[in-house]
């Protein structure tokens, strides 16, 4: 893991429910290296939370020239980051520590809390967001 990750918003909340599934090999490959850091108790580091595509992003075949190409999709992602730092409480394009971000997805986010932020997402439907959050929140 390098100094600094970029996330995007709504993956805050993706990273605790992650279970391999993803989009692409690469994409898979990415977010497991981000999601293995984030759930590592031992290590802290600065993540600069962005609302737009991240560094797991482009290893996705839906990312292309900054964007997701994939159908109607830019809109709906930009729309999931911007519900998830609003309801953190969060800026855009700031760099908090990651330790304070895990903390603060713990106190603030419910797994009920995912039906309004995540409202529309594919992977919702399968439990495991609720369960990462909810196993978050037992610590």
């Amino acid at each position: 893991m390098k100094t600094k990750t970029v996330l995007r918003g709504h993956h805050l909340l993706c990273v605790h429910g992650f279970q391999g599934m993803g989009y692409s090999p690469g994409f898979v490959k990415k977010m497991q290296e981000v999601v293995t850091a984030i759930r590592d108790e031992n290590i802290d580091f600065p993540i600069k939370v962005v609302e737009g595509l991240d560094e797991t992003c482009f290893y996705c075949p839906h990312s292309r020239e900054g964007i997701c190409n994939a159908p109607k999709a830019n809109d709906f992602v930009l729309d999931l980051d911007r519900k998830v730092m609003k309801h953190l409480g969060i800026e855009k394009d700031q760099i908090y520590q990651k330790n304070e971000l895990v903390s603060l997805v713990a106190k603030m986010v419910s797994p009920d809390d995912l039906d309004f932020l995540c409202q529309g997402c594919s992977w919702l439907s399968y439990g495991i967001c609720k369960k990462g959050i909810s196993d978050l929140r037992k610590g």
